[in-house]
């Protein structure tokens, strides 16, 4: 990072530290935004495409049974974005305790947890400093990044480069630790301050000051993407966690990291605004048509048993099957609750003679079973 990248227009300063390298304080938010037609246009388009992505999730008869499997496919593809090889096959697997715990698995597992755990947390925590460490302390918990110090802000300098670059020859160096400090705190004040600016674009310029800071020593890319599931649902632009950007970003990677780029080097907020709006416009429809395919699906299924007498339950089952499309009877019964494994085992093999279900381990006992049309829903099959 060179003084002659930087551009009279940049949001912030690149400051020389003792140490004799550059590093990159940016401005308190917010920037000035101009109005052009085009963003108004890219806002607008994903107004529209999150508010539909609101109102098929709403209408979905058992709402709990989309958002349990859209989370694990975040978690697969934002942890992908990091070099984890872990599939969503893998992590169901995982779950239903078929693995033998691989690093990968375990990592994109924590994402998981680091996801739940911040949704409940929102219920008496707002988006804050406190609510992002706690959230890194779960997601990097006993994995490889754990020498890290999960939960704790950064004590040192730390930079962006290819692998084996120092902080010389970085990319781009965050702030330095003091100048972090108060970067956080003013990013948390203007979460909290009232704006004019809509929503959808104070998301987009709280990702990019996140990451521009880059607060933890590991880890920040995975915190900055749950930052934006928190705020959707925080701030109420959805009830439910529907909406990810993991898959635009792991699509269009190396376009994601130059547009955040460009604003801290020329102050191309309009450019990485335009991106942002894109992401959120396409995964937006892209969830609301599996949820749509996943609704037709679950009504096909329920008139294949209409006649059964144990309608009620397969019925329950395939909600469940919804949620986790790969499971053992025994993971089924605990999260059904409703009779003993018998009654599930029984449950199972009717679905099975309708072919929804498919047995995937051949074991005797502890058998794994996938319903592989619901899979290819997810886009996971």
């Amino acid at each position: 990072m060179k003084r002659t990248d930087f551009t009279p227009h940049s949001p912030g300063v690149a400051i020389r530290t003792l140490p004799g390298y550059l590093a990159y304080v940016p401005a308190s938010l917010p920037p000035e935004v101009a109005w052009s037609t085009s963003l108004m246009a890219a806002l607008s388009s994903a107004d529209r495409s999150l508010a539909q992505l609101e109102m098929v999730g709403r209408v979905f008869p058992a709402p709990y049974a989309v958002v349990r499997p859209f989370v694990r496919k975040e978690a697969v593809l934002s942890s992908q974005i990091e070099g984890t090889r872990t599939s969503f096959d893998e992590l169901l697997h995982f779950e239903a305790g078929f693995e033998n715990h691989p690093a990968d698995t375990r990592e994109v597992h924590n994402y998981v947890r680091a996801l739940d755990y911040g949704l409940d947390r929102l219920a008496d925590l707002p988006v804050s400093v406190r609510l992002i460490r706690e959230i890194h302390g779960v997601l990097m918990e006993a994995v490889r990044g754990e020498v890290m110090t999960p939960g704790e802000l950064r004590r040192s300098q730390n930079w962006i480069g290819r692998p084996g670059a120092t902080l010389e020859d970085a990319r781009f160096v965050p702030p330095p630790v003091d100048e972090m400090a108060q970067c956080l705190s003013d990013l948390e004040k203007y979460i909290h301050a009232n704006s004019d600016l809509p929503p959808l674009l104070r998301i987009g310029l709280i990702h990019y000051q996140f990451e521009a800071i880059h607060p933890f020593l590991d880890g920040n890319g995975r915190v900055g993407r749950l930052l934006v599931t928190f705020l959707l649902v925080y701030w109420r632009l959805l009830s439910q966690p529907l909406l990810y950007l993991s898959h635009f970003i792991e699509a269009n990677r190396q376009e994601y990291y130059d547009r955040l780029l460009a604003v801290s080097l020329r102050g191309e907020w309009e450019a990485w605004l335009l991106f942002f709006l894109e992401g959120v416009r396409s995964q937006a429809e892209d969830a609301a048509g599996r949820i749509t395919a996943l609704q037709e699906l679950r009504e096909e299924y329920r008139r294949l048993f209409a006649g059964d007498r144990s309608r009620r339950k397969l019925a329950r089952v395939i909600d469940y099957l919804i949620s986790t499309p790969v499971t053992t009877i025994g993971q089924a019964q605990e999260q059904l609750q409703m009779g003993s494994y018998t009654t599930i085992q029984r449950s199972f093999r009717k679905l099975e003679d309708l072919g929804i279900l498919r047995e995937i381990s051949g074991n005797a006992r502890n058998r794994l079973y996938r319903a592989d049309r619901i899979m290819r829903v997810l886009g996971a099959g």
